[in-house]
């Protein structure tokens, strides 16, 4: 059931710096009670980046651009696409949604919308990595996750190893 209307000005903002991976979110499906569908308001500051480069296979996002303008890297072959205040983006689950965004000039305001399964695997191609969720979706709340690891993809080892 929903917890009725929640408003991002009534949200504190959650600071992540890792270097040229900066920002700041809000997560309003979680304050607002959802369950099956996930929604987070993103500032990018100018120059700088969100998340690692990744794709999930079990969970299909949006982004609808607020204001600001940026860079996506879509798909296997990173392609460029400018992003500008309007811009909506379906990301299925699966390789050919692999994103990386960039902001520009000036800071990149985003909502990001995702669906909330799990168990779901997230791939990170261009550190051969993948992330493994349970208990609780990627983006979700970390306390309820009984699994959360990343996994080094270029591991290799016969089914029967011991």
């Amino acid at each position: 059931m929903s917890d009725g209307p929640v408003n991002a000005d009534d949200l504190d903002w959650t600071d992540y710096d890792h270097g040229d991976r900066q920002f700041r979110r809000k997560q309003l499906g979680e304050a607002a009670g959802g369950e099956e569908l996930g929604a987070s308001l993103y500032a990018v500051p100018a120059g700088k980046r969100l998340w690692l480069r990744h794709y999930h296979e079990g969970n299909e996002e949006a982004i609808f651009v607020q204001r600001g303008t940026g860079t996506l890297w879509l798909g296997p072959e990173k392609e460029e696409h400018a992003l500008e205040p309007g811009d909506y983006v379906a990301l299925p689950a699966g390789e050919e949604s692999a994103h990386e965004i960039a902001a520009g000039e000036e800071e990149l305001r985003l909502l990001m919308v995702s669906t909330m399964e799990e168990p779901d695997i997230t791939v990170y191609p261009d550190r051969e990595m993948v992330g493994l969720y349970a208990g609780a979706a990627p983006g979700g709340d970390a306390a309820e996750r009984s699994l959360s690891t990343y996994l080094d993809a270029t591991a290799e080892k016969d089914y029967w190893d011991e």
